[in-house]
Order: structure tokens, then sequence, then C-alpha cells
């Protein structure tokens, strides 16, 4: 069935022509820092119509940071300019979290470089929920990850394409030894990501941060905000110290504390 286009996806299929190199962290449309397509680090931004952030060339100068492992794995942002994706790497293998727009497949594989990775390594790939922004590379990056079992929420899977099925995950189901929260509000197959081991949660974007605060979904691409805040409290009531979030700068110390914090604000 076809499913009704929305403004993220409008922008998501507009990168595929005149940037098509475009990629990560939208707070409610606000342009934040960039990175070129085959690098991780923030480099200058520019504004493309609308007020999203297009690509720009460059990079910046310091050298790419992997976050040192705790209990066997590590998490690595690939930093898009305008949202995020994320890699998560346990034991010489890598887990996907989400793609970015059409385009981004370069950037991602450059973040895997730089950790040591290459495409074999990807044994999972799990899209947060279906928007442009954050499933646009879906079909690439399970191009090049042959052996990647792609993953969505079940409400979310029939609006993204890809190359072969997506399996469906809910909640407390369990993919790369991580858990899947659902957490349904942004969209109605919304899911967040949670290794407990190493108290990282990848909340998609069931979050988002501002001014190093998880703060709510931008209301504007939200299908069902009291929804939206009922999963907030949900992931309030989760134990975690790392936040990743698909728009906003990740939370690294008390996070959980935080997001508990802004659901009892509501």
């Amino acid at each position: 069935m076809l499913q009704p286009i929305d403004r993220r996806t409008f922008l998501a299929d507009l990168g595929r022509g005149a940037c098509a190199s475009a990629i990560v962290s939208i707070a409610a449309c606000t342009p934040s820092a960039q990175a070129t397509p085959g690098r991780s680090g923030p480099i200058g931004s520019s504004t493309a119509p609308d007020g999203v952030a297009s690509p720009s060339v460059g990079s910046d100068s310091s050298p790419p940071r992997m976050p040192p492992a705790r209990d066997g794995t590590s998490w690595r942002r690939v930093n898009l300019g305008f949202v995020s994706a994320y890699v998560l790497v346990r034991g010489g293998q890598a887990a996907i979290v989400d793609t970015g727009v059409a385009g981004s497949a370069g950037a991602i594989e450059a973040a895997l470089t730089e950790v040591g990775l290459d495409w074999a390594s990807v044994g999972d790939v799990i899209l947060t929920h279906r928007h442009g922004d954050h499933a646009g590379s879906a079909a690439d990056v399970l191009e090049l990850a042959p052996d990647a079992t792609g993953y969505a929420g079940a409400d979310d899977i029939g609006a993204v394409s890809v190359p072969r099925p997506l399996s469906a995950v809910g909640d407390g189901d369990s993919v790369f030894g991580l858990q899947i929260i659902a957490t349904p509000g942004h969209t109605p197959g919304s899911i967040s990501v949670l290794d407990a081991t190493s108290g990282i949660l990848v909340a998609g974007d069931a979050l988002r941060t501002e001014g190093g605060r998880p703060a709510l979904p931008g209301a504007d691409f939200t299908e069902d905000m009291d929804e939206a805040i009922r999963s907030i409290a949900k992931l309030g009531g989760l134990a975690f110290d790392t936040l990743l979030v698909g728009h906003g700068e990740p939370i690294e110390g008390s996070a959980g504390a935080a997001v508990a914090e802004l659901a009892a604000s509501q």
C-alpha cells in the first residue's frame, strides 16, 4: 500500500537530486554541524531551502573519536549534519542503527573503516522508524552489507523500500544482544535500542537533545505527541548512562536520570 509522503520524506527525496550527500540531526528541522559523506566528524554547515542543512565539503581538524569500549561494546556516531546514524561495535562485528537520508552510505562506510571494520562486519541494520532521514539509505546499506539482516518496527516496515524483506521487531526482542524498546508516538512503529550492559540507549526520534539535555521530539513530525510522551516515560524508567539520538548531540553520563526528569515534567 502506498504511504502518505510527509515533509521529512519529501526533503529526503529532494536529497537524491540537488543534495544527494546530505545526512544526520534535525531538531525539528534546525540545522547544525555537517559532515562530508565518507567522514564522520563535524564540519562547516550551509542551509538548503526550508532551513534544512545541506552538505558542504571539508573536514574538521580533530581526529575521529571512538568512545572506549565498556563491557565489550563501543559506539560510533556518524554525524550527517542534520541527523545522525550510529555504529555499535562488539567483538569485531557491527550493528548499524539508522542509515541517514539517501546518499549516506559513504559516511557510514567511512565510520566503519575508521574503527577497522568493513561491510562484511555488519550483521544487523536496525531502523528506529520509517522517516526518510533515518531510513533513506537502508537500501544502499543492505546492498553493501549482503550478510546483514534489516529490522524495523512492524507498523513502519511497509513504508521502507529495501532490496530484501525487513524483519519486524517489537518490545523485548533482541538484536545483536541489544534490547528493542517499542517507543511509538513519533511514528506508530518507532523503536529504541538499549544495550543494558554498556548503558547505551539509541532513541532515534523518540527523543532529541537540546543544550545538553533530552527534549521532546519535534512536534511538526510527531504523529501522536501524547503517545510519544508515554514512550519517554517508559524510557525514563530504564537504566542507561549514554543517550544517542537522531537529532542533537549525544549525552554521556547520567542520561537516564535526565530522561526520567523530562518525563516527570510532562
